[in-house]
């Protein structure tokens, strides 16, 4: 990865984290696990929601192999950063994403979310192979490269930001 793209990545990674803890700053713990109607996730649901999904993409990445040529999808990588954030088409979470109620507090959610994150930068900034040349399975998307996985690591939270936001006007 050049430096240029591990700058980008870096800057996406922390500006989906801020966004997230921007979104749960003087949420109270009590209304941060009440869910705003049948169906749908709680605050700390979504935040736990963003800790295992990373984790498991983390791990995709971190398992996925070297194939010497870039593999290119027909959506650009830019795709993924305008859309990342877009609430307006729902989407289930695949089975390997969805909370279940593991984390019982909106500080130990933040706190799981944080240091997947963490673990995220540190293999951002140590990388140095091109990530595009390391397909990876994703649930919903199908084969993507590795880089195109970080993308989606990185705008995930804005999503769920905007989805938390919604939550604490309901509440």
């Amino acid at each position: 990865m050049q430096t240029h793209e591990k700058a980008a990545i870096l800057h996406e990674l922390a500006t989906g984290r801020d966004a997230l803890l921007e979104a749960v700053r003087g949420l109270p713990e009590d209304l941060a696990g009440v869910g705003p109607g049948p169906g749908r996730w709680s605050v700390v649901e979504c935040v736990e929601h963003l800790a295992v999904s990373e984790d498991f993409l983390l791990a995709q990445i971190t398992q996925a192999k070297h194939s010497g040529t870039p593999i290119v999808n027909p959506k650009p990588e830019a795709a993924i950063l305008a859309r990342g954030a877009n609430r307006t088409t729902p989407l289930i979470s695949p089975k390997e994403g969805r909370p279940s109620g593991r984390i019982a507090s909106l500080a130990k959610a933040v706190e799981s979310f944080l240091a997947t994150r963490e673990r995220t930068v540190g293999l951002v900034e140590t990388y140095g192979d091109d990530l595009r040349c390391m397909p990876m399975r994703h649930p919903l998307l199908g084969t993507i490269n590795c880089y195109e996985a970080l993308l989606l690591i990185a705008v995930h939270p804005l999503r769920h930001a905007g989805q938390i936001r919604e939550i604490g006007g309901e509440l």
